[in-house]
């Protein structure tokens, strides 16, 4: 199976540079908070290994929005967290999928947006995963002092389980993300350990379902390709925000589209479950649950920890 090839990269972050397409709009068109919004709500998702078809992976939820809203929807997968920070900046985006990270960056930096929710596992799940750092197999590298001066994979620099807190974790042990080992951007949490397996980095992190679960599930991997020498603190779900540049009417329609109708329970309830495929066509587990910005305050935290570059991108 092809693996998704990686590049070297500076820290800089090209925030300028989008790859969204087919999705720009007029100033007129997006500033649209005093009339019934653009014709076409466009999502954009940051990269993710498990996000390949997302016109399949989202059919729920355009079908669900559209009932609802009366709105087109459109979706856009991007090259990198810059990428949907800046695309959501420009109002080219109206819904991102983000990461705690992305989120705390886009959200300080000025760009206007507000928190949807998170994808949870459970009705009353709280949310949350593990940054982890992993080696070849048969690695002699045992723990996070062993990734000095060795060439490391981390997922992009404005990931939160791909850098901020594999940063922050690195330099608990005297080790500089940036000087004290050579750094290579994956791309993408998938990317990252495939890296690792195949040999092209000798230590590299991503969540911990990637290198632990979803990549096994796909056949990516075999169990025991890589193995785990570090995991971080519970990091705040991953969430989606909504550009506050839409009306407070059909900001309100959206959110409550996603709290209340977006849901296993509620698609059961309604008879709009998709009983042929898991998780009733959502692309999350149970639904999705409201959260507040002050869950990622610990972001925040880490940020001034590590000082990274990328918390004031």
């Amino acid at each position: 199976m092809a693996r998704n090839p990686i590049k070297m990269v500076g820290l800089t972050l090209l925030a300028g540079t989008l790859a969204v397409t087919g999705c720009g709009e007029s100033a007129a068109q997006r500033n649209d908070a005093g009339g019934a919004g653009p014709d076409t709500i466009t999502i954009a998702h940051i990269p993710s290994e498990e996000r390949t078809e997302l016109d399949e992976t989202y059919a729920k939820i355009a079908e669900v929005i559209q009932r609802d809203t009366g709105k087109k929807v459109a979706f856009q997968q991007v090259t990198s967290y810059a990428a949907v920070i800046e695309a959501q900046r420009a109002g080219k985006v109206q819904i991102a999928a983000y990461g705690p990270f992305s989120y705390v960056v886009a959200k300080d930096s000025g760009v206007p947006i507000e928190l949807i929710g998170f994808g949870a596992e459970s009705a009353d799940s709280p949310g949350g995963y593990q940054s982890v750092a992993s080696v070849p197999k048969n690695s002699a590298i045992a723990d996070l002092k062993g990734f000095k001066g060795k060439k490391i994979c981390f997922v992009d620099p404005t990931s939160t389980s791909g850098y901020l807190f594999p940063s922050a974790g690195l330099l608990k042990e005297g080790i500089d993300p940036k000087d004290g080992l050579t750094p290579v951007f994956a791309g993408g949490h998938d990317a990252s350990v495939l890296a690792v397996a195949d040999g092209q980095c000798e230590g590299g992190f991503s969540t911990e379902a990637m290198a632990t679960q979803d990549l096994i599930e796909t056949g990516q991997l075999k169990k025991g390709d890589v193995k785990v020498v570090w995991k971080s603190e519970l990091i705040p779900p991953s969430p989606l925000a909504m550009s506050t540049s839409l009306s407070p009417e059909l900001r309100k329609q959206i959110k409550d589209i996603f709290l209340t109708k977006l849901n296993v329970d509620a698609l059961k309830k309604s008879g709009g479950c998709d009983t042929a495929k898991e998780h009733c066509g959502l692309p999350v587990e149970w639904g999705y649950k409201p959260i507040e910005d002050s869950a990622y305050s610990g972001i925040r935290v880490v940020c001034e920890t590590t000082k990274s570059d990328s918390c004031n991108a």
